[in-house]
């Protein structure tokens, strides 16, 4: 029997905040989870306005960012573990995506510098993507290292956060990668009128479907190509934003209601045709896209508990930090297009 307790540690592109999870993992001829503790510390305004913008930045600023950051990342894991009865053996972090370009072999996570490990005192594991990328990798998606072995009981696994990903675990060969964009435009749709995100996708369910605007989402380059493939906000920017700034003069509800059905075409095609997929991620409050994308869908959805859906990523990030320590595989070349399978990661001791 081998037991870990670490502490998973996500920022994702929504922008939601900083997920921390403190999680119990065990294996005893399988591997076994529990969540002992978990929360979100939502991002102040002055840390939502600099990782909006940090795209952009020169490498000079981009190496002050990623130092902040990581102090401020420090500052939020300290106070998270003193109100905890029990101390994590590592902190398996995922950062921040501020860079995603796997096609110029180039991926940046801010957070994961070995300043975390010295600030917090805790041995650190972090920064997964690199190695993928170097290895001719997408770097992207990584949560399949951990979801064949923790959900090998579903036919796929969706997650809906700053985007769509799936992985198709029903064959000998697991298959993975980003469908298309969700929160990270749904919420900054919404964001000029004061919300943080469309609740329950109420304004969305109000308006109409706007069917050239539909059609030409539904044709970009990307959906027609295969995998590996992956997706950053650099592509948001060069390819979903022009064709809404096309249709600005339609009403905000109709474009958010178009853009879920968007997302509803794009996630039905890729789900498999019968079993179980596990849905999770933030946009499975939104119960108007959810309801969409059941009435397209062949195979069952399941919504699991208000603890999964919001923190799988984070636990799944502590996964692979376990599999790091151990040197067993955690990225996966089926996956991400990568040379060969892979221990990916970064280990500082304090």
């Amino acid at each position: 029997m081998l037991e870990k307790t670490v502490l998973g540690v996500m920022s994702g592109t929504s922008l939601d905040g900083v997920d921390l999870a403190m999680i119990h993992f065990k294996y005893n001829g399988e591997w076994d989870f529990s969540i002992l503790n978990a929360t979100t510390i939502p991002y102040p305004e002055e840390w939502l306005e600099r990782l909006k913008d940090c795209v952009d930045l020169s490498k000079k600023d981009l190496a002050t960012l990623d130092h902040e950051y990581t102090l401020y990342l420090a500052k939020i894991i300290d106070h998270f573990l003193a109100e905890q009865t029990q101390l994590p053996e590592f902190i398996s972090s995922h950062g921040h995506t501020i860079l995603h370009q796997p096609e110029n072999g180039v991926t940046y996570q801010i957070g994961n510098l070995a300043l975390l490990a010295k600030t917090t005192g805790h041995k650190v594991i972090c920064d997964f993507r690199v190695a993928d990328v170097a290895l001719g990798g997408q770097g992207a998606p990584l949560v399949p290292g951990g979801e064949v072995h923790l959900f090998s009981e579903y036919n796929a696994c969706v997650n809906l956060g700053g985007f769509a990903n799936i992985t198709l675990l029903n064959s000998d060969q697991v298959v993975a990668f980003d469908i298309c964009p969700v929160n990270i435009v749904m919420n900054a749709l919404v964001q000029p009128l004061g919300l943080a995100f469309d609740n329950n996708g109420d304004l969305a369910k109000s308006g109409q479907l706007i069917f050239k605007l539909l059609d030409k989402l539904n044709r970009l380059e990307f959906y027609q190509s295969t995998f590996p493939k992956s997706l950053g906000i650099e592509w948001v920017k060069a390819q979903i934003n022009p064709l809404l700034i096309e249709f600005k003069d339609s009403s905000l509800a109709d474009i958010l209601y178009t853009f879920c059905h968007h997302i509803a075409d794009q996630i039905a095609r890729q789900l498999p045709s019968e079993g179980l997929v596990l849905f999770s991620g933030g946009g499975c409050y939104n119960t108007f896209l959810i309801s969409l994308i059941k009435a397209k869908a062949k195979a069952e959805i399941v919504l699991p508990s208000k603890e999964l859906i919001e923190y799988k990523e984070a636990m799944i990030f502590g996964f692979l930090g376990v599999l790091k320590e151990l040197n067993l595989n955690n990225c996966l070349a089926s996956v991400t297009g990568a040379e060969f399978d892979h221990a990916s990661g970064e280990i500082f001791s304090p």
